[in-house]
């Protein structure tokens, strides 16, 4: 499609005509000769002398010649351009955070798989999460781990094949020992900080209880609350352990409450991919749509042919007057 970005530039087309209508005539001295019966030779003549100018006509074509210079210029000023097809371009209009427990309790092997083999429990949950980060392609997402330390493994992307590299580098114990919940919801928080978009989302897996945290998973919760930020936990692990291997459930279902998200408890993995399945129900993609047409400029065409108008125009003229001298 052909179109102007500066259509309105057409309105200079009529302003050499008004020039040369309402401006008077531009004068100019020359050299002539006098002679003392000049009134005798007038009245022989016929004519009466007076004052004046003496306007020379331009012959048509070069008046032609002039307007269509003049008419390319303004066309060249109107920036004419080609433009393409509609493109579309989706952006995410919801920002995913992963904050993933590697405590020295996920490697454990109490996970089954499908064939009723036992398998580790990061092993597992880093088989589910591939599978949930590929089917949401488009979204920006950022993988916090965590254990004795809340670390940002990934911060936000929409290149979701780096994100899973960042996953599959991840191995039990790198962030300690322990399991630091509420850190991880808190640092969590302040990943949101680059967010420009309105809808939030955070999805905490742990398989401990809290025993590290310098602050305690509901204050971190409530925070959470109050910047728009809606948390999925899931619990994994055996909830009849003692200690920091007992799954803390009461305080992953405490803390999905409050910031109105789902508390999902998983303890092989089918149930896991079963989770994040749900969640992903629950969190359809939601994208923003924007379209635009790419432009390519033309402006130098008529711009180029208004300089060869010009440049053939004065040769022409100079070849002319040079004839004329010579004869």
């Amino acid at each position: 499609m052909f179109s102007f970005a500066a259509p309105w530039v057409f309105l200079l087309l009529p302003l050499p005509f008004l020039v040369y209508r309402l401006a008077p005539p531009y004068r100019e001295k020359s050299s002539s000769i006098r002679i003392p019966f000049f009134r005798h030779v007038a009245q022989a003549a016929g004519v009466e002398p007076k004052t004046g100018s003496v306007i020379p006509r331009r012959a048509r074509f070069q008046v032609a010649t002039i307007a269509l210079i003049w008419l390319l210029l303004v066309a060249a000023m109107a920036r004419p351009e080609k433009l393409g097809e509609p493109l579309a371009i989706e952006k995410s209009a919801r920002d995913v955070v992963l904050a993933l427990d590697i405590s020295g309790s996920m490697d454990q092997r109490d996970f089954t798989t499908t064939d009723g083999a036992p398998k580790q429990r990061l092993a597992a949950v880093k088989d589910v999460l591939r599978q949930f980060i590929a089917e949401r392609q488009g979204d920006r997402m950022a993988l916090i781990i965590f254990g004795t330390r809340a670390f940002v493994q990934a911060p936000f992307t929409e290149d979701l094949n780096s994100l899973n590299g960042f996953l599959d580098q991840t191995q039990v114990g790198m962030a300690g020992p322990n399991t630091a919940l509420g850190d991880a919801i808190g640092l969590g928080i302040r990943t949101f900080d680059s967010s420009e978009v309105d809808q939030r989302l955070m999805i905490v897996l742990s398989d401990g209880a809290d025993t590290s945290s310098r602050m305690t998973p509901v204050n971190a919760a409530a925070i959470a609350a109050e910047k728009g930020v809606v948390i999925y936990t899931i619990g994994v692990g055996d909830p009849d352990a003692s200690g920091e291997d007992r799954v803390d459930l009461d305080a992953l279902k405490d803390i999905a409450d409050r910031t109105g998200g789902e508390y999902f408890f998983a303890d092989d993995e089918e149930a896991l991919a079963d989770t994040y399945a749900r969640i992903d129900e629950l969190n359809p993609r939601v994208v923003e749509t924007q379209s635009y047409r790419p432009r390519e400029s033309l402006a130098h065409y008529p711009l180029a042919l208004a300089l060869l108008t010009m440049l053939i125009f004065m040769t022409g003229q100079l070849v002319i007057q040079r004839r004329r001298g010579a004869a």
